[in-house]
Parts: C-alpha cells; sequence; structure tokens
C-alpha cells in the first residue's frame, strides 16, 4: 500500500507540474505572487469534469490566477485525490476545487488543508458532513433525481412499473441523493417490489451496459430505468438495443452534456435533467481569487441549477425541450 502510494503521488507531482506551466503560458506569463488555485476532480476523461476543467481554466485566466488541476486515476480513486491535496497545499495554492470521489475518504485530507488556511470548496459533490469544506457550489442532486423519477413515473402511463436501478459509486453524496431523489419522484422506496434489480456501475458506460445485460437476462420485463449519469445511461441503451427492447422500456438521466441531449433528441433517452457544471467552476475559481484579495471565504450550499430537457413533456413538471438543451449543453 505504501510503495501503491507514493507511485500515485510521484505521477500527481508529474500532472501538477504540467499544469502550473499551463497555466502560466495561457497567462503570458505569471508573477510570483499570483493566485494558484488547485482543482481535483473525480476523473480526467468524463465530459463532466473535463468542462469544469475548462470553464476553471478560463476563469483563472480571466482573473489572472494560475489553475493547478490534477484527478483520481478513475471514479472512486480516493487515494489519489487526498494525494493530491496534500501535493497542492505544498505548492502553495490559495484555495482548492474538489470534486470528491468519496464525500467521506478525503475529509482528514481536507481537514488538514484547511488548517493550513487553504480554502477549500467542493464541486458538484458535497462532503458528508457539509461543513467538512468551506462552502459547495453544485446542483441540488436531490431535486434533479427527482425531476428524473417523476417523469419516468409519468411516462410509464399506467403501467405496472418494473424499475432497474444503474447507480453510480458507493460512498458519493451525488450517488445517494439522486437515487433517493429518483424514488421520491417515481413515489417507492428502497424496498418497493417494483424494483427488480441495481447495480453500481461507476457513472462508466462499459460497465453499465454489462450491468444492464445481466439484468435483462434475469428481469425481461423491465419497463423503466434510472440511470446515475449519461454515460450509464448510453450503456444501458447499446445493451437494451441490441436485446430490441428500445420500445418497451422508458430511460431517465442526469447531466446535461450535448452528447446526452442529443439521445434525448434521437429518442435513445426520454429525458436528462441537464446541469450547469461550467457555473459551479467559475464561481469556485472567483471564491478563491476573493479570498485571497480580502480574506472573505465562502460558506453554505449554493445551487447552481438543473432542468429537464425532454420532447415529451407532462403536466405538472417543469422541463424544457432539446431545442432548449442544444443551446445549454455542455
Amino acid at each position: 500500500m505504501l510503495d501503491k502510494r507514493a507511485s500515485i503521488r510521484a505521477v500527481g507531482a508529474i500532472l501538477m507540474v504540467g499544469s502550473v506551466v499551463l497555466g502560466m503560458t495561457a497567462c503570458g506569463g505569471s508573477s510570483s505572487d499570483s493566485v494558484k488555485v488547485g482543482l481535483i476532480t473525480k476523473t480526467d476523461s468524463n465530459p463532466f469534469f473535463v468542462k469544469i476543467r475548462e470553464a476553471a481554466k478560463a476563469q483563472a485566466d480571466k482573473d489572472g490566477a494560475e489553475l493547478v488541476a490534477l484527478a483520481g486515476a478513475f471514479d472512486g480513486d480516493n487515494e489519489g485525490q487526498v494525494a493530491a491535496i496534500e501535493n497542492m497545499v505544498g505548492q502553495g495554492v490559495k484555495g482548492i476545487l474538489i470534486t470528491p470521489n468519496s464525500s467521506t475518504g478525503v475529509l482528514d485530507a481536507i481537514k488538514k488543508a484547511r488548517d493550513a488556511g487553504v480554502v477549500v470548496i467542493a464541486l458538484d459533490t458535497a462532503t458528508d458532513p457539509e461543513d467538512a469544506v468551506d462552502a459547495t457550489f453544485a446542483t441540488d442532486n436531490k431535486a434533479a433525481g427527482v425531476s428524473q423519477g417523476k417523469w419516468v413515473r409519468a411516462a410509464l402511463g399506467g403501467k405496472p412499473p418494473q424499475v432497474v436501478m444503474l447507480d453510480g459509486t458507493p460512498g458519493g453524496t451525488v450517488d445517494t441523493f439522486r437515487h433517493d431523489g429518483f424514488l421520491e419522484g417515481f413515489g417507492i422506496t428502497n424496498d418497493s417490489p417494483e424494483i427488480v434489480g441495481q447495480e453500481n456501475t461507476n457513472g462508466d458506460q462499459t460497465k453499465a451496459q454489462t450491468a444492464m445485460e445481466n439484468i435483462l437476462s434475469r428481469a425481461p420485463s423491465i419497463n423503466a430505468l434510472y440511470t446515475i449519469n449519461e454515460p450509464a445511461a448510453a450503456g444501458a441503451y447499446q445493451a437494451i438495443s441490441s436485446a430490441n427492447r428500445t420500445a418497451q422500456i422508458t430511460i431517465g438521466s442526469i447531466d446535461g452534456s450535448c452528447t446526452g441531449i442529443a439521445d434525448v433528441k434521437s429518442g435513445k433517452v426520454g429525458g436528462t435533467v441537464l446541469q450547469f457544471p461550467a457555473k459551479m467552476a467559475e464561481l469556485g475559481v472567483q471564491a478563491v481569487v476573493q479570498f485571497a484579495k480580502d480574506g472573505t471565504k465562502p460558506s453554505g450550499f449554493n445551487d447552481t441549477g438543473s432542468m429537464l430537457v425532454t420532447d415529451k413533456p407532462f403536466p405538472g413538471i417543469e422541463s424544457k425541450d432539446t431545442a432548449w438543451g442544444e443551446q445549454n449543453c455542455w
């Protein structure tokens, strides 16, 4: 375990150097007293986190700051994120923006960072407890889950529901809030007999496809599908399409990527809840720069909003169509 941690830290240090150089180049050089802003995402491949990184970089450039960007090696890589926090504190960042892979696993490292005078802000994923960080800029993920659940239930009409839950990664507040919100919106509980299958996918398309293939083989009458995010929805759709059951199963999701909106427009996914990751990143960077300027710290949970996007609206469920989604996707 010690060798593994050392290896992760070494890789993190190399990535961090590259990030700092990138920030200096983009700004045309930087002074020794420029503000360093750290960003740690769950992965560097998921389009959602790519958008966060791009938006944070653009805002840092606009504010004359340097962005130091790192990511976990995979969704659930808590150890890599802990190492990244420690590295960033050593680099003298004024603030760290983090989308924690585990809402509890990074708490000790966050406390050490805050004790060292670094402001820490959670983006997208709240810590548990929430006040382990100075502030959170994120989607109200329970509300997003409720929107998905209400829409999927309405789309079934009067059909007796047989629901599958394709969850994300255990231990993350995003996963818990979206899951619980969907159940609330749909009108069932974890113990309801309407749930005929449930798998963790880490929000990964390939894992979701495999999980859905396995579930379809043992629960052929599924008609409603909750997905943690759009990559999971895309993977599930591949399995459903291969089984010739696309007309049978209603798929709901959450994200709002342009790819996801295209899947809604084409009918692969019935509806998705669009988030605003760029807003999370921009507000986070602005807060760190403000803290560096005058010591003002952000606080509390700050909802960055969400909106259900579907071309099949139902009365009483707020939504926008895919034309709007195409104008606001990321």
